[in-house]
């Protein structure tokens, strides 16, 4: 079994990934926990196994959350993933092309 690549996340994710909780909190402290559980799940996952999900815009690949509306897009650089952008699946695509 191959070993996983570390991976690195860009700066703007966090503030993506604290956006998304503060709504989530709100309404509920288990949506909550279930949002940064699949985030932090995902993040190792694609870690494990970076060519698994398809390749999406600009030269990166996607993976889609299953119970939340969020993707995550990333670049699977020969030594690294590099985490680019935690969307919500109801903003516009491509809005950050520019942290590439």
């Amino acid at each position: 079994m191959a070993e996983s690549k570390p991976y690195r996340v860009h700066p703007e994710v966090w503030l993506e990934i604290e956006s998304g909780d503060d709504w989530y909190l709100e309404r509920s402290v288990d949506a909550s926990a279930g949002f940064i559980a699949a985030i932090s799940d995902a993040f190792d996952t694609i870690s494990l196994a970076p060519g698994r999900w398809p390749k999406y815009l600009y030269g990166t690949r996607r993976l889609v959350l299953r119970r939340f509306p969020f993707s995550i897009i990333y670049l699977d650089d020969p030594d690294v993933v590099s985490i680019v952008v935690v969307a919500h699946s109801k903003r516009k695509p491509g809005y950050w092309k520019a942290r590439l």
